[in-house]
């Protein structure tokens, strides 16, 4: 039996909640076989990051040659890449590989609040991974950043934001509304035709270590089974409200927990 596969290209997160870790979690569950190829360990918990090792360039261009040179990749899912050297290594191998579909999530900060992203990273990200994406999955206060603005506190700014991302060459944008106020968490999904909202009712949880990471992995491995990008971002974002919902059934950690992954499961 043939098995949709998903890359990430990401960091290691030593905890489990976020990163590499959630990526695979996210594949697995959502039916999807996961490779991935590391640019970074992390030292990290769910009370912070204390520690990030970064992988030599030329070794992350080797692992990404090395899956698609003899695994079918049907999607890609790019988060963190902390040096700008690490990015020109990952746009070597997009040239190389022409993957099909490329998710970026712009992870600059963790959820602890640790700054993950050096400012000589952000520019490459915006002229040379961006170009290459075919979403890319920023929240609110990344959104802003990225753009070097305030963030977005009206609809008309979240989606004015959203058409400024987009004329930086990736083909949809997905602002994630998690850091925003009220009883809806609310995301914006816009490419060059419209603008979609889809709302989810907020959940009170501080369990939410690693959202980002398997929102973006979800949307890929929807790709990867051969959904519409709106598809597959509907799907995604249902699949990660219930790990959300599902996030304090367990206790892992005192910091910011990790989301239920597999919580159709048990």
């Amino acid at each position: 039996m043939s098995i949709p596969i998903a890359l990430t290209i990401a960091g290691s997160d030593s905890s489990g909640g976020a990163g590499i870790q959630a990526d695979l979690k996210t594949f697995a569950a959502c039916g999807v076989y996961g490779a991935s190829a590391i640019t970074a360990l992390t030292a990290q918990n769910t009370q912070g990051v204390t520690g990030i090792h970064d992988v030599p360039p030329d070794f992350i261009t080797a692992q990404i040659d090395a899956v698609f040179a003899d695994l079918e990749v049907k999607a890609v899912k790019i988060g963190m890449v902390a040096r700008m050297e690490a990015i020109e290594a990952i746009v070597t191998g997009l040239d190389r590989w022409s993957p099909r579909h490329v998710v970026v999530d712009p992870v600059m900060v963790a959820t602890s609040g640790d700054r993950l992203l050096s400012p000589d990273a952000i520019d490459a990200l915006r002229t040379k991974l961006f170009p290459r994406a075919s979403i890319i999955t920023p929240n609110l206060p990344e959104a802003a950043a990225l753009l070097n603005e305030a963030v977005a506190a009206s609809d008309a700014d979240i989606e004015r934001q959203g058409k400024k991302l987009l004329a930086l060459g990736c083909l949809a944008v997905l602002i994630k509304g998690g850091h925003g106020q009220g009883p809806e968490s609310t995301d914006y999904l816009i490419d060059a035709n419209l603008v979609i909202r889809l709302a989810a009712k907020r959940i009170s949880t501080k369990n939410t270590h690693g959202t980002g990471c398997s929102l973006s992995s979800a949307i890929a491995a929807g790709l990867a089974k051969g959904e519409s990008l709106e598809a597959a971002v509907r799907n995604a974002k249902t699949y990660v409200s219930a790990a959300i919902a599902a996030a304090d059934k367990f206790q892992v950690g005192r910091g910011h927990g990790p989301i239920h992954h597999f919580h159709a499961f048990y």
